[in-house]
């Protein structure tokens, strides 16, 4: 999660409001390239993209969610789930008919779950009943809809904790309590009254409590947090409390070697300036010197926090069955200091509950004040297609990772619950068929889209905008067909090409993982990958196995082992392309350029203008777009050779009317006004052929961005794509 920043000066409110009339009253410019897009609020009349019906009549009509097989199922009829799903919605929206509308919005577009991300506690740390009874709100409305919800309560960065504390002492109301939650058994009470309030307090309206929801499909127990991740450190930890887990480490490790001198003997090693061996404290060596030295004495370090942890999150899980709730829990979600070595055993924690979640960012360089949560006129930045690898600094080789490389844990189910392509980047259009198609290609169980922060289609005019929002063209107006391929299986899930079965006793002895999913290598590292199924300590796997089929990581007593069977010529290094294991998903990250060729999906998705005529199974299309992403989904859940009813979704790029940049001397761009209201797109163009003998007999007709029919257009023998349209209902005439 990001900080949001709150404009609270006279000044700021005066600027805001003036930036604000100056928009309302100035029409958009447009050129000849890019049109305006404002829908009209949505009256959700029926409508071809309406995707309602793919939830539940209300969330919990077939029971709870639970875990099973690696998969999300419902209770009462072991049937699978996965959730296409979006963080929110946004603070400001509390009125529970409000709440039902957003409700409606999303169900219409795919979502099936949110994520409520917000603290429920007051700046002094106490229970706050508005904040808990507004999350129950969320809940209840979010029900009826068939939407699930998922609680996340408790993020370092919402508490500054005060001088005055008793139960969280040595801070002074400007630091963040870092790690300090999973050592300190004061807070830990504390944070448990948090929950008991969320859990336990009757709904204002429908007086039921969270704990005997269904609809509360789960619970994390902290966001972004970790024992393994650089704010672990002596600057971020005040004294009072790093003295409370040096104690605890000095215990730990009388109890592992009979006394610590014995333990400084093992070592080997000279004492570290805050070791008090004679108070009972020992020290903790910086995280990058336990990735990269790892000498005994860090050995013993990485266990004792990793036990720590893990216990942590055990008891938690604990406590809350201990109240009575059924639902489902997960940890955390962070990255550590290093993915080769600490990141397995920051997801070996993450086991000990009932899934494993993570976030990941596709991140292009942007530098500028405040530039880490918001885009402000002067910021610098350059676009990055993730199609192609690119690197974030422009010029560089390629750079192999992604947050939708995906891998599941020791067969548990598999969330990752902040993802997107963040502003400012031209290519952020890519995220939703490139989430859908490779999540449902490694059968990821959740993706949760970050964020919801309103319901209207605004750029949201200010001195600064937010650089995650969804209720964008290239986003949200890009869910329906996305979230038909992922959530119905459109691209079948590929086979197993990676099994990775780590040694407990070799990881504890900071061995690695030759899998590192964060880790991120570009062209020239790629010559590290082993030839056989044997791997040394350093080596790494492929990175782009991830984009031929399944991944899997086991942690085990056994031997270390990897299981390669990624299939000869799916990955071409050479002629730079990555084909699935079922051939229905091919990359050309040389062109940058995907394309889909599934029985129930097809399309392409990248620059289209340098293939020029691109032929699939039962479809052909054409573009002159250098950003372009067309897709035909089936609606009756038939082949598309067959099919009675299909969607046609199309999208370029979006940008804000009024953008504008320059060059820098280094080929980035600086930004030299964010504009104003409204979205624009790119100018689509281009044309589908349906290859199908009774092509002539299928009728087009031109959606607006409602899903409402604007005009009855020729037939599927060739659809000349209108420049505005971005839906096209195809149906079978009878």
């Amino acid at each position: 999660m990001k900080l949001f920043a709150k404009i609270s000066t006279p000044l700021a409110q005066i600027l805001t409001l003036f930036l604000l009339l100056t928009s309302l009253s100035t029409p958009a410019a447009t050129s000849d390239d890019w049109l305006p897009f404002s829908p009209p609020p949505d009256d959700f009349s029926p409508s071809p993209i309406d995707l309602r019906s793919l939830n539940e009549k209300f969330a919990g009509e077939h029971g709870r969610v639970t875990a099973k097989e690696a998969h999300f199922v419902f209770s009462d009829n072991n049937g699978p789930v996965r959730f296409w799903a979006v963080n929110g919605p946004p603070g400001n929206i509390t009125d529970p008919a409000e709440l039902r509308k957003v409700a409606r919005l999303l169900a219409k577009r795919g979502v099936n779950l949110v994520r409520i991300h917000g603290a429920v506690f007051s700046s002094d740390g106490e229970a706050d009943p508005k904040k808990v009874q507004h999350i129950i709100d969320i809940v209840e409305a979010m029900k009826q809809e068939g939407i699930y919800s998922h609680a996340s309560i408790y993020f370092p960065l919402w508490f500054q904790p005060k001088s005055s504390l008793s139960w969280l002492p040595g801070y002074d109301g400007q630091k963040y309590p870092f790690a300090a939650l999973m050592f300190n058994e004061k807070f830990q009470r504390k944070y448990k009254s948090w929950w008991e309030a969320l859990l336990l307090s009757p709904g204002s309206h429908s007086g039921r409590k969270l704990i005997d929801e269904p609809a509360l499909m789960s619970v994390e127990m902290q966001n972004e947090d970790s024992f393994f991740f650089w704010t672990f450190s002596e600057q971020n930890i005040p004294d009072d409390q790093l003295r409370i887990l040096e104690n605890q480490f000095a215990l730990w490790l009388e109890k592992k070697y009979g006394s610590l001198a014995s333990a400084f003997s093992k070592w080997n090693a000279p004492q570290l300036k805050r070791d008090a061996p004679g108070e009972h404290r020992i020290a903790f060596r910086p995280l990058w010197n336990i990735a990269n030295e790892r000498t005994t004495r860090d050995q013993d370090t990485a266990e004792f926090l990793l036990n720590t942890q893990a216990g942590f999150y055990s008891a938690t899980v604990a406590f809350l069955r201990s109240l009575g709730f059924k639902g489902l829990v997960c940890a955390s979600n962070w990255a550590t200091a290093s993915p080769e070595v600490l990141g397995p055993l920051e997801k070996w924690s993450y086991t000990t509950a009932d899934f494993i979640d993570r976030h990941g960012y596709f991140a292009c360089f942007h530098k500028g004040d405040s530039s880490e949560w918001s885009l402000r006129d002067g910021h610098v930045y350059a676009n990055r297609s993730a199609l192609r690898f690119d690197n974030i600094e422009p010029g560089e080789p390629r750079l192999f990772v992604h947050p939708a490389m995906d891998l599941h844990y020791d067969h548990k189910p598999s969330m990752i619950s902040e993802t997107t392509w963040t502003r400012p980047n031209r290519f952020r259009s890519e995220a939703p068929l490139y989430f859908a198609a490779y999540g449902a290609l490694q059968d990821s169980d959740a993706i949760v889209h970050f964020a919801l922060d309103g319901v209207d289609w605004k750029v949201k005019p200010n001195f600064w905008m937010q650089p995650w929002t969804l209720m964008s063209p290239a986003m949200m107006g890009q869910f329906p067909a996305a979230a038909l391929i992922y959530r119905q299986g459109l691209v079948d899930r590929g086979d197993l090409v990676a099994s990775v079965s780590l040694n407990r006793h070799d990881l504890l002895s900071l061995k690695g993982t030759p899998l590192p999913q964060d880790a991120a290598f570009d062209e020239l590292r790629l010559r590290d990958v082993p030839e056989g199924a044997d791997f040394k300590p350093g080596q790494r796997l492929d990175p782009l196995l991830h984009y031929v089929g399944r991944t899997e990581v086991l942690f085990t007593d056994s031997p270390s082992a990897v299981n390669l069977k990624v299939p000869a010529g799916a990955i071409d290094h050479t002629a730079k392309t990555i084909t699935s294991t079922h051939h229905q998903l091919h990359l050309d990250y040389e062109h940058g350029v995907l394309t889909i060729n599934a029985p129930k999906a097809q399309g392409a998705s990248g620059n289209l203008k340098s293939l020029g005529s691109i032929s699939l199974a039962d479809l052909s299309l054409q573009s002159n777009l250098e950003l372009g992403h067309f897709v035909l989904v089936s609606l009756d859940d038939r082949p598309i050779h067959s099919s009675a009813r299909m969607l046609l979704q199309v999208m370029s790029e979006e940008q804000n009317s009024g953008w504008q940049t320059e060059p820098t001397s280094d080929g980035k761009l600086r930004i030299l006004s964010l504009g104003r209201d409204p979205w624009q797109i790119k100018s689509l163009n281009g044309s589908l052929r349906l290859l199908r003998p009774d092509a002539d007999r299928i009728k087009v007709t031109a959606l607006d961005p409602n899903g409402t029919a604007l005009a009855d257009l020729s037939s599927a023998g060739e659809i000349k794509l209108r420049p505005d349209t971005i839906y096209y209902l195809l149906q079978l005439k009878e």
